[in-house]
């Protein structure tokens, strides 16, 4: 008997570091791994449009400014309005535009070149600014320079920088939009673009 029980453990002494090492080398259970993107939310997106409207310099000219200590300062009820249509349209030197110069307003929210005088558009979310807009046209305005945003229309003019925005990410263009539909709507019908015969 005791013989036996012996020759028992020496069988689990010579077999158990053989099964051990059998099962270190079957390959480990597999598992399905489910990966769950999580949507940003509407105030993330905001927040992103906000961030893109900031760097891609659309306060320089859309934004009326005064000037202030720091020289000209965004005046926060009119942000993104463009041009106030109740101020009065400064004479540009056309001898100096015949010859090839732009000017600008002192805010930036007007320049006149060898195109004419273009006057920044109304960004807000006002009926007068982008208010009627879908995204779609916001998109074709941004990317394609298509004035409103419409297939036929007339391309956008200097000093709008679109073709920089032409390869703009779907999320980033919705980000703009999402976030200049968020903020304070301002009624201010800008002027029509003068031609350069009726400069």
């Amino acid at each position: 008997m005791k013989a036996k029980m012996n020759r028992s453990s020496l069988t689990l002494i010579v077999f158990l570091p053989l099964l051990f090492l059998s099962c270190k080398n079957e390959p480990a259970p597999t598992a399905d791994i489910v990966v769950e993107t999580l949507e940003p939310s509407v105030e993330d997106v905001i927040a992103h449009g906000e961030y893109l409207v900031g760097i891609m310099g659309c306060h320089d000219c859309h934004s009326p400014k005064r000037m202030g200590e720091n020289g000209p300062e965004i005046i926060p009820e009119l942000m993104l309005s463009g041009y106030p249509s109740d101020r009065p349209v400064i004479k540009f030197d056309s001898k100096l535009i015949k010859e090839g110069f732009a000017m600008f307003y002192p805010d930036l929210t007007a320049a006149a070149g060898p195109w004419g005088v273009s006057f920044t558009g109304n960004l807000t979310p006002h009926e007068t600014g982008i208010g009627n807009w879908t995204e779609d046209q916001f998109k074709r305005a941004l990317t394609q320079g298509k004035s409103k945003g419409l297939e036929n229309g007339r391309m956008l003019l200097p000093p709008m920088p679109w073709f920089n925005f032409t390869n703009m990410k779907d999320e980033d263009v919705h980000a703009v939009y999402s976030y200049l539909k968020s903020i304070n709507p301002v009624e201010n019908v800008v002027p029509a673009p003068v031609t350069p015969d009726n400069m």
